[in-house]
């Protein structure tokens, strides 16, 4: 398959229903509103292919951009790859989930995180909080840099409350994460999720609400999930 027949096909496969959906969440145009599970079909077919998932990236349609994120390569994408793609990602969509999955997996993931969160940009910053959440529950606690994850808990509580909106909600974002995922973390995050409170965000006019933190990690430790890894970040 190549850029042609794939933007076809999505083309062919865009729904005006699911593409009204996804403009409230923030999703940029051009795209055709292509289902996840759609984009899934094409994804078996190709499996990875570095090359055309940065054709498809580039050509700044959130459909072929979040297919070019399921089929990257983690092993091939270059730091410089993955700082060009968090620049043009300007749907919500790509700058929270896309490319933070694939950074994560890479071998770039906390040092690109790192240097997101202290962008200037909101949506570069909220990329980063993104990477870290992915970080924290695809990797082995012994992989992970458990005093650093813990001063950035504790940077979160200094800064969410003068935070951006996407910012601040991918902060509470990686506070579930840490407390569901790194067991020695789980009840520094607790703790911080206490001290924070409601986290409130302005969720566009979508029903969508803020997850809430304390809740989120006790749902994990009642169902005896706490410390559980995923094999990936994308999905």
């Amino acid at each position: 398959m190549n850029v042609q027949t794939i933007m076809a096909e999505l083309k062919a496969k865009g729904n005006e229903g699911i593409k009204k959906i996804l403009l409230k969440h923030g999703v940029k145009e051009p795209f055709f509103g292509v289902k996840v599970e759609d984009l899934k079909v094409i994804q078996k077919k190709i499996k990875k292919d570095y090359q055309l998932a940065k054709d498809l990236y580039a050509t700044g349609n959130a459909d072929a951009m979040y297919l070019a994120g399921l089929i990257a390569d983690e092993d091939k994408m270059t730091k410089k790859d993955l700082s060009l793609w968090i620049k043009q990602a300007v749907s919500n969509n790509i700058s929270e989930y896309t490319v933070p999955w694939i950074t994560a997996e890479s071998k770039f993931g906390y040092e690109l995180a790192l240097e997101w969160i202290d962008a200037k940009e909101d949506f570069i910053a909220a990329a980063g909080w993104s990477t870290l959440s992915s970080l924290v529950a695809i990797k082995q606690d012994d992989e992970l840099d458990i005093p650093s994850l813990k001063k950035l808990l504790t940077r979160v509580l200094n800064e969410i409350d003068k935070a951006d909106n996407r910012v601040r909600l991918k902060m509470n974002s990686f506070v579930i994460a840490v407390g569901s995922h790194v067991v020695s973390l789980t009840d520094d995050a607790t703790a911080i999720a206490k001290k924070i409170g409601p986290v409130k965000v302005v969720m566009e006019g979508t029903a969508c609400k803020v997850p809430d933190a304390i809740a989120y990690i006790k749902k994990a430790k009642d169902k005896g999930a706490l410390g559980k890894k995923k094999k990936m970040a994308r999905c």
